[in-house]
């Protein structure tokens, strides 16, 4: 075998030294979970009104930027590292109409390239979120003024016949109790119970107006459990349902979501087909994923830490 002179190879060191990659946006230990991935820094080739998907190649699902279009990718990043991020928000309040700012997909015979969510044990989302303005947002199909709606929505996963509004899991604020909660819930069947985690603070004492902060939920259809996280941390609270709203008790087992393709995805209020508002976030989100599997409290910290603390 021919032997490569010493000083050749030293010249071809200095002339081409290997070029450092930037660090991705995803924990290494979660990375393979990653369904659907959105940083609001991908527009759609041909289409800036879209989205692109960095998630997993064989579930691409592109987003359509909903009203506001390419106008909603906004330069602020939530963590470092991040340059973009996507603002949604209520365009005529005390108006029922259909402009709102949000974002999402919908096809009313399930989405195909959402299979990962189609009879799945167990899925989380993740996504970083900013309050930038009114919250809740007042109720654009009432006809009073003065009236607001009962929830916030940051972005949930559709469930196999939903209007656009039913979600298999959610991320979102909901009145319980009389005061507004930060809410993470999951329907294991489609037209059948929710189960709900509630925060037990009040949701902007979590979610505080004008600061980003990183929101996580876990939902384990087998183990019939469900997880909430603010910045890595859990969320101290209870569930909101008595019993075992998702029928998992007893066989057969495993218990899965039903078998059907989400019909979407839904982000920043109800309806991504565009027929109704509901639910209306005045908000940004940054980083938003899918994954096919209940996340650890350590993943979901990892995760927080990764994109926050400097890393050699």
């Amino acid at each position: 075998m021919r032997k490569a002179l010493p000083g050749l190879c030293l010249v071809f060191a200095l002339a081409a030294p290997a070029q450092a990659q930037p660090p991705s946006d995803v924990f290494p230990g979660i990375a393979s979970a990653v369904v659907h991935h959105y940083d609001f820094e991908h527009p759609l080739a041909g289409d800036a009104k879209k989205e692109d998907d960095i998630g997993r190649a064989d579930s691409r699902t592109p987003i359509t930027l909903i009203n506001g279009g390419a106008a909603m990718r906004t330069a602020d990043g939530a963590f470092p590292g991040s340059k973009t991020s996507m603002q949604l928000k209520q365009v005529q309040p005390n108006k029922s109409s259909n402009d709102d700012w949000k974002a999402g997909v919908y096809d009313s015979k399930g989405v195909a390239s959402m299979k990962a969510f189609n009879k799945v044990k167990a899925l989380s989302i993740m996504t970083w979120v900013k309050i930038t303005g009114e919250a809740p947002a007042r109720n654009s199909n009432s006809s009073g003024t003065g009236d607001f709606y009962g929830a916030i929505g940051f972005a949930g996963v559709l469930t196999g016949n939903s209007d656009g509004h039913a979600a298999r899991a959610l991320l979102e604020t909901e009145n319980h109790g009389g005061s507004m909660k930060l809410i993470a819930l999951a329907r294991r069947v489609d037209g059948s119970d929710k189960q709900f985690w509630v925060s037990k603070a009040e949701w902007k004492t979590l979610v505080p107006p004008g600061k980003w902060v990183f929101l996580a939920g876990t939902f384990d259809f087998d183990n019939n459990t469900v997880g909430l996280y603010v910045d890595g941390k859990p969320v101290e609270g209870a569930y909101a349902v008595k019993g075992d709203p998702w029928k998992v008790i007893g066989p057969p087992e495993p218990d899965f979501s039903s078998a059907t393709n989400p019909r979407g995805i839904k982000i920043g209020g109800s309806h991504p087909q565009n027929n109704r508002e509901t639910n209306a976030c005045n908000c940004r989100l940054d980083g938003l994923m899918f994954l096919d599997r209940a996340l650890t409290a350590d993943e979901v910290r990892a995760q927080y830490e990764w994109v926050t603390k400097p890393r050699r």
